[in-house]
């Protein structure tokens, strides 16, 4: 079995492991030994942590560069402990961030790089990823030729699972040398984004969308998804429209999600929208129009007014819950 990196990010989002984290340990461990290299210190308690996922080695960076420049040091970082250990794999989370290292690690290390994986597993020897393209029409499977393999995995693509017997990990400090390009832009002020008390969109288990047939109130989505502890998607011609943040947008164009359960609301399911969405593991579709191309790949769907539809979920649900 080969060593495989997983990068944990303690610079921007410090404390406990994120449960994408989590996830990446567990695909490590059934496919190879798992490493942690993680942006920033190491606690008693954070070693347990990844101990308890059967991490045994951990290699960290506290170098100040790790939060005073943008993401190019976090590369540096992962990609000569990657180096150092013979890696025959790199896992990171499928964010913007992630996405960024693992190109940049990819250029170091002359790796393959596959982003937007949903499943992973060892076969002959080297990692495997399945991933959706073409918008979703193919689920493929690829595998890289290079001696690394860098993959990036969509959250909840895996149910996160500790280890049957819990590792001692031996933390070792790694000292990084920059690339002077990647020191080229610093950071220079922080500002934190306004928290609205539900998940982040590409962590969610549970994502309800609003689309065109929403008519600017995000109302009844917002309700349903505070209900449910879910985070609040969009369409893009919901958030072209200026009813609610870009940031909101799943599609082709924006943020790709892969959550355990995905409510379309008011949306048609054009190939753009399922080009997002069409991994996630149970879709249900609130739509006025029948022939929604949306209900083709719906698990369940509704055929009626989101309005009507959407309060009387609301109210089952939180009777259910009384």
């Amino acid at each position: 079995m080969g060593t495989i990196v997983v990068f944990i990010d303690q610079v921007d989002t410090p404390g406990r492991l994120h449960p994408t984290a989590l996830q990446l340990l567990t695909l490590a461990r059934a496919a190879g030994e798992p490493v942690a290299v993680v942006a920033g210190p190491v606690g008693a308690e954070l070693a347990a942590e990844l101990g308890a996922y059967g991490v045994a080695r951990i290699l960290h960076s506290t170098q100040a560069e790790l939060a005073d420049y943008l993401v190019a040091p976090k590369a540096d970082l992962v990609a000569q402990a990657a180096a150092s250990v013979s890696a025959t794999a790199v896992l990171l989370d499928n964010g913007p961030q992630g996405k960024e290292i693992a190109a940049r690690v990819g250029v170091a290390l002359n790796a393959g790089v596959v982003t937007d994986a949903v499943a992973v597993e060892a076969v002959d020897g080297a990692l495997v990823a399945q991933k959706s393209v073409l918008a979703g029409s193919y689920t493929v499977v690829a595998r890289a030729t290079s001696a690394v393999a860098v993959i990036t995995v969509k959250s909840h693509s895996v149910e996160a699972a500790p280890a049957a017997a819990a590792a001692a990990p031996a933390v070792e400090s790694v000292e990084v040398a920059f690339a002077p390009a990647s020191l080229g832009a610093r950071v220079v002020q922080r500002t934190p984004r306004a928290a609205s008390g539900r998940p982040e969109l590409e962590d969610a288990r549970i994502v309800v969308a609003g689309g065109r047939g929403v008519d600017g109130d995000f109302g009844p989505v917002e309700e349903l998804a505070d209900v449910l502890g879910a985070a609040v998607g969009a369409s893009r011609a919901a958030t072209d429209a200026g009813w609610i943040a870009h940031t909101a947008q799943v599609g082709q164009t924006g943020k790709k999600v892969s959550p355990q359960l995905y409510v379309s609301v008011g949306i048609s399911g054009a190939i753009q929208q399922k080009a997002g969405m069409q991994t996630s593991k149970v879709i249900v579709a609130v739509n006025k129009d029948p022939e929604s191309p949306i209900f083709e790949i719906a698990d369940f769907g509704i055929v009626g007014d989101l309005f009507k539809v959407l309060p009387q979920a609301v109210e089952e649900i939180k009777r259910r819950r009384a």
